[in-house]
This record gives structure tokens, sequence and C-alpha cells, in this order.
């Protein structure tokens, strides 16, 4: 039987993800559209959006959806405005937006210049603020969606050496719960993903480390790090119909990471250095 023979549980409706074509974002995409969504994936660089778009097309067809891309800086006020219309033009709605960019520098507390720290917290922070912000006045006129976030487990944890990205996604996770409370009588609904270490593109400098892997592992239940698709799992979740009674909530996915005691970056940052 063909996909789309059967009943997707997302056919008709439209998503939008910022950062789509990372790991997180492209799997992600790869959920929606197997059940049946029309999907926009943007991010800064077309490059990987295209390989995305082109290697998710097939089962795009087969689901009854449709996967597009854009460029977009997720910080870009009116560029987010631009890809909310965009992904709303096949159903005139936009049903689910996920916005996924975040990320920082590690340093001493003492050795973060005042610059680095408010760049880093406000690229974890306005990002998601903007898709809120533009997607959610596009769903309160439209009878309502979900709204996903992705945070982190260092948003909960002390973090050595991260202090401002501790900073900014302690700052996401304090949006999304005032949104939610804000939104919810407009039937928007906001939720946060809090990944634990997962391997991306951007984290191959800690899954490729076996001391830093070797710590996590050490303080998680679960004895692997985590992939791009157990993190869209949770995502795919809650920006479904399947998680309509739930708002300003936040799912960690981490192995148990969360029940232990975080990682020390000591080596990491004094190798960085060294390097330099």
């Amino acid at each position: 039987m063909s996909i789309q023979s059967e009943s997707r549980p997302l056919t008709g409706m439209a998503a939008l993800i910022t950062g789509g074509a990372g790991g997180i974002g492209r799997s992600t995409a790869r959920l929606l559209v197997g059940d049946g969504a029309h999907v926009v994936i943007a991010s800064r660089s077309s490059g990987h959006l295209r390989e995305t778009a082109e290697e998710l097309s097939p089962l795009a067809v087969e689901a009854g959806g449709s996967i597009r891309w854009t460029t977009c800086d997720a910080t870009d006020s009116e560029q987010v405005l631009a890809a909310v219309a965009l992904a709303a033009e096949p159903t005139g709605r936009l049903d689910m937006a996920v916005s996924v960019p975040g990320g920082g520098a590690m340093a001493a507390v003492l050795d973060y210049e005042p610059e680095q720290v408010a760049e880093i917290v406000s690229f974890n922070v306005v990002a998601p603020f903007i898709m809120i912000k533009h997607a959610g006045q596009h769903m309160a006129g439209a009878g309502g969606g979900s709204i996903v976030a992705v945070s982190s487990t260092a948003a909960i944890q002390s973090c050595r050496f991260l202090a401002a990205y501790c900073a900014g996604k302690a700052g996401v996770d304090a949006l999304v719960r005032v949104a939610a409370d804000e939104l919810g009588a407009l039937g928007v609904r906001v939720n946060a993903v809090r990944p634990g270490l997962t391997a991306t593109d951007t984290t191959q400098g800690l899954v490729n480390n076996d001391s830093v892997v070797a710590q996590y592992l050490d303080q998680q239940p679960l004895q692997r790090i985590g992939r791009p698709n157990d993190i869209a799992e949770a995502i795919r979740f809650l920006a479904g119909p399947e998680s309509s009674f739930t708002t300003g909530q936040f799912i960690t996915v981490d192995g148990g990471h969360t029940l232990r005691s975080f990682v020390d970056f000591s080596d990491v940052v004094a190798s960085r250095a060294t390097a330099q």
C-alpha cells in the first residue's frame, strides 16, 4: 500500500521550519512531509536547502504534500514574515512552525566579552521570538496553530564555559512560557524541545571527542548519543494535532542526562585555546 493511499495525519496542513537544512530541521521536515504536510524549509544558505528539498520531494509526492525551500535569516523579521507567507500559500493558512536555530561559543564567564554575550543571547532568543511573532499572528487570524522552539538542556543545567548559551536558552524557555500563556486564548499553542548532546553538523567537535562523549555517557542512563530523528520525533508530536491539549511545555530528549550532572568542558576550552 502506498503512503498516499493511507490516511496521513497532517494531510492538508502547512508547516514552516527555520534551520530546516540542518540535522534536526531536516529530520523534522522528513517526518512532517511523510505525514502529508506541505512544508517550507528555510535557512541562511541555499545549498543544503536545495539538497534536502530534492531528497524529500519523492516522499512529499507520495504522501500528497509538498516540500519547498527559501533562504531566510531567522533573526530578520521581514525575511521570516515572507517565509510565513510562502509556507501558507498551498492551503491559505500556517498550521505548524518550528524554530531550530541556536548556538554559542565556549568561554569562561570572566573571559567573555560583553558584545559576545549579547550576540549569543540575542541569536538564541530573537530567532524563536520572531517566529512566534509572525507565525503566531498568522495562526491567530486563521483559527490557531502550533509553534515549537528548540531549546536545550543547557536552559536548566549549569554548563561550565557555556554561560552565554545557557542564558540564551533559558530565555527561550521563558519566552515559550509567556507566549503560550498569551496566545492560548487565540488557539495558538507554543512548546519547546530540549535536546541533549545530539550528533549534527554543528556538534561534530563534541561527538567526535572521546573524552566528552565518555563524560556524557557516564551521566546518562541511556548509553548513546542522540540522533537528529530523536529530537524530530518530539518536535513532530508537539507540532501536530496529537498534542492539541499541550502548551507551554518542554520535552527533554537527552537520554536521561538531566537526571544527573552536566559534563566539564575544561579540556575542550583548553585545547581550543592552545590551538589558537
